[in-house]
């Protein structure tokens, strides 16, 4: 057993007899249960190519809208496989679209951004 200082502020100083093993076991606890409940929102990705299927699409659409109302950012990333990276232009009609279509949601974070075979951009929840 130890003596614990509580509050050594008031006069006369408040102090306990604790076992200070089971007393800083129970502290780390504490502050593990805090912290998980400080976690906001995470980053969810969604990828499509360019020749994807207009009800595959919507599928990606409604998932944003989703995450987006849920308080994650969204990440859209499109993807070209062998010769399609020669047509970006499909690429960024496709983000576009998808713009467009969560703007009352979301917007994204910044332009377009690519990266080898990959346009991506991240999308902040209003």
């Amino acid at each position: 057993m130890d003596l614990l200082v509580v509050s050594d502020n008031t006069t006369p100083p408040v102090c306990r007899i604790v076992d200070f093993g089971q007393y800083r076991y129970e502290q780390q606890k504490k502050e593990k249960h805090n912290k998980k409940g400080g976690k906001t929102g995470s980053i969810k990705e969604l990828k499509m190519s360019p020749k994807i299927s207009e009800h595959d699409y919507q599928v990606r659409v409604t998932s944003a809208k989703k995450f987006l109302s849920k308080g994650h950012k969204v990440k859209l990333t499109v993807f070209f496989r062998g010769r399609e990276i020669t047509h970006p232009e499909l690429g960024k009609e496709i983000i576009n679209r998808f713009i467009g279509d969560i703007k009352e949601i979301g917007a994204p974070e910044s332009s377009i951004q690519t990266t080898g075979k990959l346009f991506g951009v991240l999308f902040n929840p209003k």
